[in-house]
């Protein structure tokens, strides 16, 4: 046992501690540096278009199965979407994400939770895709 000496208070105190006689490390030691292949730049991994791309919150769970409430959705503007695609909508006001089918030249917004029905977007509704969801972050 080694003795320490501390101030509280305006005085001395004498507390007895162990002295561990393993070394420790000051720098940032990982059991893992040997197996690192590459480091990742995750911006550049998830982002094609920097300028177009947007970071939305999900919420709701019409698409439950591919992405949950709490998600945080990558939304590429610049990116042309296709059938079958999952894309953020807007419709009237509001704000969606949904799969887009676009088969016989109308447009269907599709929900992965079978609990929604599809939604038929007609001339009369004011629509726009607002761009392509490439990627959704969720905790683990």
């Amino acid at each position: 046992m080694n003795v320490v000496m501390i101030r509280a208070h305006g005085r001395r105190l004498r507390l007895l501690r162990p002295l561990l006689g393993a070394r420790v490390s000051a720098g940032f030691p990982s059991p893992a540096e040997s197996w690192v292949e590459a480091r990742i730049d995750l911006n550049r991994q998830l982002i094609r278009h920097p300028a177009a791309t947007f970071y939305m919150r999900v919420v709701g769970d019409s698409m439950e199965g591919e992405i949950k409430e709490g998600d945080i959705i990558v939304v590429d503007r610049a990116c042309e979407v296709e059938d079958g695609d999952i894309a953020v909508v807007r419709l009237f006001e509001d704000f969606a994400v949904k799969r887009l089918s676009l088969k016989g030249g109308g447009v269907r917004l599709l929900a992965s939770n079978e609990a929604y029905a599809p939604i038929e977007v007609t001339e009369e509704m004011d629509f726009e895709v607002w761009g392509k969801v490439l990627w959704s972050i969720r905790p683990h």
